[in-house]
């Protein structure tokens, strides 16, 4: 299969992805602004969650620009990351209503760290079989970020069942730090598409 097939059927996932969250938006109850108070928890969930999969739909394309035809495993890779983004509605609405609880906090540390996890193992999966392996194993370095989040992931899921804030903070820190579109992957494709 061409990879820009397995990239249209991704992007049209996370779009609904995406639907899904905000429809949990509710309309507020009266026309003035304190009626948005009670809603903050809901749309602030939405807006972490909502950085989240632009993040992934980001880094995703650029991952997939070093493979021109996509295997079984890469599809299967890439099918078990958008399994677990297909959760990520589940657990912001979660987070959102629970006002803080222990519990939501760590599934939705539970969810990240399982997409990103999902997400190593697809560009394992696009390193093992692409012609531009070596430029796309360039690309990545050492892949600091990469190999940090999950270990952030799994502190704030410990810290959610001693102070769930905590872990929110820890779960936006690591959203900052892939906030800007990783630009190793970024140059490559640059220089590929100049020369």
């Amino acid at each position: 299969m061409n990879t820009a097939r397995l990239e249209a059927f991704s992007d049209g996932v996370l779009a609904i992805v995406i639907t899904i969250m905000v429809l949990e938006l509710k309309i507020p109850h009266g026309a003035e602004l304190s009626a948005i108070v009670p809603l903050l928890p809901v749309f602030l969930s939405y807006v972490l969650s909502f950085v989240y999969v632009g993040i992934y739909w980001n880094n995703h394309h650029h991952l997939l620009t070093f493979g021109t035809r996509a295997t079984a495993r890469e599809m299967w890779a890439n099918m078990h990351l958008l399994f677990w983004l297909s959760l990520v509605p589940f657990a912001t609405g979660w987070v959102g209503e629970s006002h803080g609880s222990a519990m939501p906090a760590a599934c939705y540390g539970f969810v990240m760290l399982m997409a990103a996890i999902a997400y190593k193992i697809l560009q394992i999966q696009i390193i093992s079989s692409s012609g531009r392996r070596d430029e796309l194993r360039a690309a990545l370095g050492r892949d600091v970020k990469g190999l940090i989040s999950p270990v952030i992931y799994l502190a704030a899921i410990g810290l959610a069942f001693v102070m769930p804030m905590i872990s929110y903070a820890l779960y936006a820190l690591v959203a900052l730090m892939w906030i800007v579109p990783d630009r190793r992957l970024e140059r490559v494709v640059g220089e590929k598409r100049a020369a």
